[in-house]
């Protein structure tokens, strides 16, 4: 077998994003596997997990440094779950890992846990309070990342549901937290719930969706923009649906318009479900989880919301958002309309009336802009 590092230079992101300053496997994944060695060197079949593995690096080393089959995997991102697939089949170990949602099948006897911290604190939240109430009662967990995302809030919030948490010693702009001893747990504090004015309803959300059950200003920005799109529209999609808010606004606002919302986040997808059904839309809601529209059918559309990401991990870059606008241009018909809200900074008019068709600036403030472009009858250049 190869060594981890043969292993990880054979790494790759896809279906994510790739492009030279994006990487599979960072300093951080190093460190993560390094502090645990010993953990993992003593933990038997089934007893180790992994969590928020970005593309398999964390998974795949403990495969190969350690022996290990029967590793259990969550990842809340698609892309990430596909990567993890994809590389593993290539290495040939595709038989030593299993996925599961954040849950008892992924913890239950689980006595060491390897995971990279996520950016959210309430993600940080849910996961700590999952790893408490379901592993071993001796689990250690090994959570790293970088320098830059740590704050030492995440010491106090895993403090919440275990006893001890210890900051281990920094590398190359990369550190680990040691934690210990699981702490009692209650009724689970995930989803969490909150009205809000601008849709006249709640918004569910669990831990790991994008700015929780509030409305983020982008998206406030493009509701205020509702009622102009497309109005014969009769199927639509919300695109990075987060927690459901575009698409269940346009649901209340049009009874007859059927809506799919679409993000690659299991948190994302499970609290846009939610917050539907505490609409009572969920009738004309679907919610899938997709990369970038990928199983939509081509000119199924007749209207497509989107409010893009802007960071790709770590690094400020837009290849997700053009990947989203590519698939735009397929998936909507002819005459068909596609409304984004995206930093003003990022100035994408020109990228989507490439792909989609003609764009128009239609509401612009200090931060934000909001376009409208129509799908044409000609072919969308790719």
């Amino acid at each position: 077998m190869d060594s981890v590092e043969d292993v990880f230079t054979r790494l790759r992101r896809y279906p994510d994003v790739e492009a030279p300053n994006l990487y599979a496997v960072d300093a951080a994944d190093r460190l993560i596997l390094d502090t645990a060695a010993d953990a993992l060197a003593g933990a038997g079949s089934g007893e180790v997990a992994v969590i928020g593995d970005a593309y398999g690096a964390l998974t795949l080393g403990v495969a190969v440094r350690h022996g290990h089959s029967g590793i259990r995997v969550h990842q809340d991102l698609l892309t990430g779950e596909l990567a993890l697939a994809g590389n593993a089949k290539n290495l040939g170990l595709a038989d030593r890992f299993t996925v599961h949602g954040l849950d008892a099948d992924l913890l239950t006897g689980a006595r060491v846990v390897v995971m990279r911290l996520p950016k959210m604190l309430a993600g940080l939240a849910e996961i700590a309070e999952a790893i408490a109430r379901y592993a071993a009662d001796d689990v250690v967990v090994y959570a790293g990342g970088r320098d830059k995302y740590l704050t030492p809030t995440m010491n106090e919030v895993f403090g919440e549901t275990f006893r001890q948490v210890r900051a281990g010693r920094g590398r190359q702009k990369s550190r680990v937290l040691v934690v210990s001893e699981p702490l009692p747990v209650g009724e689970p504090r995930f989803p969490v719930r909150e009205n809000i004015i601008e849709i006249d309803g709640d918004v569910v959300a669990y831990g790991a969706a994008f700015s929780g059950p509030r409305l983020d200003i982008g998206t406030r920005f493009l509701l205020e923009h509702l009622d102009r799109m497309k109005p014969d529209a009769r199927e639509a999609i919300d695109l990075g649906c987060g927690t459901g808010i575009l698409a269940v606004a346009l649901a209340k606002s049009r009874p007859r318009i059927r809506v799919v919302g679409t993000d690659q986040s299991c948190a994302a997808v499970a609290s846009a479900r939610a917050t539907a059904a505490a609409n009572g839309v969920d009738d004309r809601v679907t919610v899938v989880r997709d990369d970038a529209m990928s199983s939509a059918a081509d000119n199924s559309a007749d209207l497509v919301l989107c409010n893009p990401p802007f960071h790709v991990g770590a690094a400020v870059h837009t290849g997700s958002a053009i990947k989203m606008f590519a698939e735009t241009g397929r998936v909507l018909r002819p005459g068909g309309e596609l409304w984004t809200v995206y930093n003003s900074h990022l100035n994408y008019r020109g990228v989507v009336e490439r792909m989609v068709g003609r764009t128009d600036v239609i509401d612009r403030n200090q931060k934000f802009t909001v376009t409208r472009s129509v799908r044409g009858l000609r072919d969308v250049q790719r």
